[in-house]
Order: C-alpha cells, then sequence, then structure tokens
C-alpha cells in the first residue's frame, strides 16, 4: 500500500466533499419548504372519496391562497368537452354528440366536477374555487392546446 492511500484523502478531496454535501441538504431543504402539506391533505381527501376515485380523471388541487383553491379540470370553452368525454371513453369515439350515452357521460362530468368542487369548498380554509384547464393530462395524451 502506497503511503498516499494510507493517509486517506486529501485536503481538497475533503473540502470538495464538504461543498458537496452542504449543497445536496440545501436542495433537499429547499425542496422540503416547497412542499405544501395543506395541498396534500386536500388531494388526498379527493383521492379518498369513492365517487371520485372511481371516475376516469383525477381532480387536483394545484394550489391554495388567500382562500381560492385552483382546481385541475379537463373542462374548458377552449376544449370541447366531448374531446374529452371521447378519450377517457372510447366506447363513444364515434357517438354523436346528441346521443343519450354522450349526454350520460357529460351529465356524470357535470356531477363528478361538482362533487370535487363542494368537496374542497367545504373545507374551512377555502372560500372560493377556480377551475383551471389540465393542460398537461391533454398533453399527456397527445393533444397540446396553446
Amino acid at each position: 500500500m502506497t503511503e498516499a492511500a494510507r493517509q486517506g484523502l486529501d485536503a481538497f478531496t475533503k473540502r470538495y466533499l464538504a461543498v458537496l454535501l452542504v449543497l445536496a441538504a440545501a436542495l433537499l431543504l429547499w425542496w422540503l419548504a416547497g412542499l405544501d402539506s395543506r395541498l396534500s391533505e386536500l388531494n388526498d381527501m379527493l383521492r379518498a372519496d369513492p365517487e371520485l376515485a372511481g371516475y376516469p380523471y383525477q381532480f387536483e388541487v394545484l394550489s391554495l391562497e388567500n382562500g381560492v383553491a385552483e382546481i385541475s379540470s379537463p373542462r374548458s370553452a377552449q376544449v370541447p368537452v366531448v374531446q374529452f368525454l371521447r378519450l377517457v371513453y372510447p366506447e363513444l369515439a364515434n357517438t354523436s354528440v346528441t346521443d343519450d350515452s354522450m349526454m350520460a357521460a357529460q351529465a356524470a362530468l357535470v356531477q363528478v366536477q361538482s362533487r370535487a368542487g363542494k368537496l374542497v369548498s367545504s373545507q374551512e380554509d377555502v372560500q372560493s374555487i377556480r377551475w383551471t384547464l389540465d393542460r398537461d393530462w391533454y398533453a399527456y395524451h397527445g393533444i397540446y392546446l396553446d
């Protein structure tokens, strides 16, 4: 064994490792500070609801600021609701907009979204809700919105 190997790490390597360790700790603290446990609680509540859990789209609270809860939604004036329904229910792909099954699917979406809104707004720290189009969900399904 050489003399250098017996002495262990040199001073530069020790300082370098110390700086890396401090940087890693700072990044971990920054990441932990960014987590919002209240959002996690609200989203856990939505996921625990049997009616919402059984629906093919999962509503999610994106933010809670000054009593306003921002919730993701597949519905928007930018995207026809029929497009969403045909994605989550492939059996409706060639169904007319006026078909009874399409109308029932639209009514179910309205009911489920209303339920999500009521659950979130029933919380003491939520005064109002703002629905936000879930662009990421559409992008994941190959639809890129402006």
